[in-house]
């Protein structure tokens, strides 16, 4: 009797696809979408965070390169949804605990610049200007509500990662040491 092999869970071979297409495209900030993915994870990696939440970091800009043309969508004033997009995409392979935090890390950046003294001022300046096209800081009754939500400290800690995660020249485990994690953590594999 032969053993089996697994094959790659399909959301493996779809991310692996997706950074070799996509990765080098310009994010807007110092680097490219591979590298901000993967100063994203060093980043959570490196405070400990879960499996979970370190891919959440990793991927909490995938709806970017899943959108047709998220870039043109930021230049004539549209908001791209890029977390929603990306959220919905990783729930399919692993569940609330990386898609949750995906989905709240704009609504993170908005609750930081309302509820946090000098945040805004930390922001780059595409940050901002993205910022405006997702609602602005939270009202106080969208403060409670997000707050009340299961993965809203996730959230702001990989959004705390996503504005430290734009320097040019910064050393990063590779894209596949990433991958190694997502494959523990995909569901059904």
């Amino acid at each position: 009797m032969t053993p089996m092999t697994s094959s790659p869970h399909p959301i493996i071979t779809e991310i692996e696809r997706m950074f070799e297409a996509k990765g080098t495209l310009a994010y807007g900030e110092e680097v490219n979408q591979i590298q901000h993915a993967l100063q994203c994870g060093a980043l959570a990696h490196a405070e400990g965070a879960s499996n979970e939440l370190v891919l959440a970091a990793v991927l909490h800009d995938v709806g970017h390169m899943l959108h047709r043309d998220a870039a043109g969508a930021v230049q004539s004033g549209t908001d791209d949804h890029h977390e929603a997009i990306g959220a919905k995409f990783l729930m399919r392979g692993f569940g609330p605990a990386v898609a949750e935090p995906v989905r709240l890390h704009v609504q993170a950046k908005r609750y930081l610049c309302a509820t946090e003294a000098g945040y805004w001022d930390s922001l780059s300046p595409l940050s901002k200007r993205t910022l405006e096209l997702q609602s602005g800081p939270m009202s106080a009754e969208e403060i409670r509500a997000f707050e009340a939500l299961p993965y809203a400290t996730d959230a702001v800690r990989l959004r705390r990662w996503d504005d430290f995660g734009k320097k040019a020249n910064v050393p990063t485990p590779p894209l596949s040491f990433f991958l190694d994690m997502a494959r523990e953590s995909a569901r059904g594999s």
